[in-house]
């Protein structure tokens, strides 16, 4: 499953519910003002169990208590690189704002911190391509 922090762009949200539906991700949590762009989202909308909430991290804490590992996609000094990282079966990818990435309560309640390696500029990719 995926969750996001709340997004700037719905745009981005609804090509992160488009690929997590081409990924064979079930379940799609999204915060804030998230809507999805019909168009650009195209069938991933109807694919996926979607919920919206105003804040991500009782939605988090929730599902750490269900058992899911809470892996966040952030550059961080702990982070490992995903292509390394050994994911388990209920796992929880946490994406963060596409300009703050996790806050700091966010990543305090994360089991661990997986990165896209980067080898060029920007230093980062745009949240809805990660």
């Amino acid at each position: 499953m995926v969750a996001c922090a709340p997004m700037r762009s719905n745009v981005n949200v609804s090509s992160i519910a488009r690929t997590a539906s081409a990924c064979a991700i079930e379940r799609l949590v999204l915060t804030g003002n998230a809507s999805l762009i019909k168009k650009i989202a195209r069938d991933g909308e109807s694919e996926l169990d979607i919920s919206t909430h105003r804040t991500l991290l009782p939605v988090l804490k929730r599902l750490k208590m269900d058992g899911y590992r809470l892996v966040g996609l952030e550059q961080t000094t702990n982070s490992e690189s995903m292509h390394t990282y050994q994911f388990t079966r209920r796992t929880a990818l946490v994406i963060g704002n596409e300009r703050t990435g996790l806050t700091s309560d966010i990543l305090d309640v994360l089991d661990d911190a997986v990165e896209i390696p980067v080898y060029g500029l920007p230093h980062s990719f745009n949240a809805a391509t990660a």
